[in-house]
């Protein structure tokens, strides 16, 4: 039988493909003429060849480029010359071909987690500093950080593993502005998960007139009222969880006061010492600004608290707070991002090298990303044994030499190469076993019996 990932095998060798490649350098004006420095070397030299170190220099990619099926014989200063707007021009054409190619399998690895749902997409970002050459496009968060930076905004569409959207935009978008981006792939059945940095109740309600899903973290200042019966009444949050006996809570809601979201509202008992460690970053917070923490808020601080509109039969609130620890994952992705694919690994200080940097990165972690569903439903079927996204890009990565090498070969070695990489990848790229169980382990044992609330499943999204 063959194997799943042979798919997505097929799809990369087709993207990698010489006439693809080149033009699109023609169609974006980075190739006008013939010239050593052909689209498919340099998109191999800003990917494939500044993986293995973080630090490439550019003599070393010429270097690399000495070496290839066919060598070229460049130097740094060519190679610097062609860093140039037209190149980012390119790389961005090469982006999104890579993301509608590569990023649109439907491939699930465990069919019980998010059965109910459609789509689980769960969005985050992660911001870096940039040169100060790039201010103006990329302006930074202010005050006495960097004045340029970039955020990568990213929605991690769980159930298959691929990106729903990936977006590089400047330092000072805060994310409850980009949210509104990120809303417009609501569909009927699909469930989003936010943290608090996307809290937007407009947000929440256009998710809700798509038939779709929310499940976010509470902003404390936002207005409540209780549905009781009929009725809405004021909810003192604050009022009522101080005299709160019981380790978690669960209320019929409406948020706002002009969007009037349905919602249930989950409150859970934090421990002991996460709680003294919120109220004293807390206060130390306040001390700083120059205020006192009020007692409400000091209240709140001791229990987590979730809102959304999945119903009660199909998630139980004890289920609502294991889901929702899988939300984390994502920063599992953005470490494979800055530690293994260096992302903001940054040794270049003008505009458009900068520029072609990120770009060159983005396009490698598109496309090794592309080879994570097929990978982790084989292993899952074959071995009921998660994949770690984190050893799925080590292992890629050990091979980085010897994929741009085969990049120049035949489309057939290309495949051969992959496909023997693959295939190391189903024994080599698999969790551990330990004896803490993993979220998602802990998300399907609650859905097997929704009446048990385990404990571990606090601290993972303390």
């Amino acid at each position: 039988m063959a194997e799943p990932w042979l798919s997505t095998v097929a799809k990369l060798t087709e993207f990698f493909a010489t006439d693809q490649i080149e033009a699109s350098a023609r169609r974006t004006k980075f190739v006008q003429r013939a010239s050593k420095i052909t689209g498919k070397l340099f998109l191999a030299l800003v990917t494939l060849g500044r993986w293995s170190a973080p630090t490439t220099s550019l003599a070393q990619l010429a270097a690399k480029a000495a070496h290839v099926e066919q060598p070229v014989d460049i130097t740094p200063e060519a190679l610097q010359q062609r860093l140039n707007e037209r190149a980012v021009a390119f790389l961005q054409d090469l982006l999104q071909t890579a993301l509608g190619k590569l990023h649109t399998g439907n491939t699930v690895c465990d069919e019980v987690l998010f059965a109910p749902f459609t789509r689980v997409h769960i969005a985050d970002s992660t911001g870096f500093g940039l040169p100060e050459s790039l201010k103006a496009q990329f302006p930074g968060a202010g005050g006495s950080g960097s004045k340029a930076g970039a955020k990568i905004q990213l929605v991690w569409e769980y159930k298959s593993h691929t990106f729903a959207h990936l977006a590089l935009g400047p330092w000072n978008v805060p994310d409850n502005k980009y949210v509104d981006t990120v809303v417009a792939l609501a569909r009927a059945h699909s469930l989003f998960m936010f943290d608090l940095g996307y809290f937007k109740l407009a947000a929440f309600a256009k998710i809700a007139a798509a038939q779709a899903y929310f499940l976010s973290r509470l902003n404390h200042q936002t207005m409540l009222r209780e549905v009781r019966g009929e009725h809405l009444s004021p909810l003192e949050l604050a009022h009522i969880l101080g005299k709160e006996a019981r380790p978690l809570l669960e209320k019929r809601i409406v948020l706002g006061a002009d969007e009037q979201v349905a919602a249930r509202l989950i409150a859970v008992r934090m421990p002991a010492a996460i709680v003294k460690a919120r109220r004293r970053q807390a206060r130390a917070i306040a001390k700083q600004r120059g205020y006192t923490p009020s007692r409400a808020h000091l209240t709140l601080l001791a229990w987590n608290l979730f809102i959304t509109n999945v119903p009660g039969t199909v998630w139980t609130a004890p289920t609502i707070c294991k889901a929702y620890a899988l939300r984390w994952q994502v920063e599992l992705v953005f470490k494979a991002w800055k530690s293994h694919l260096h992302l903001a690994t940054l040794t270049t200080t003008t505009k458009q090298s900068t520029l072609c940097y990120l770009y060159g990165r983005m396009l490698l972690i598109v496309v090794t990303f592309a080879l994570c569903p097929t990978l982790r439903a084989t292993v899952w079927q074959k071995q009921q044994r998660e994949v770690s996204l984190v050893k799925l890009v080590c292992h890629f990565q050990a091979g980085a030499e010897q994929w741009l090498q085969v990049l120049f070969q035949s489309p057939q070695q290309l495949t051969a190469f992959l496909s023997q990489a693959c295939a190391a990848a189903e024994r080599l790229v698999r969790k551990a076993v330990r004896n803490r169980h993993t979220s998602a382990q802990y998300l399907r044992a609650s859905l097997e019996s929704q009446g048990d609330f385990f404990e571990p499943a606090l601290a993972l999204v303390a």
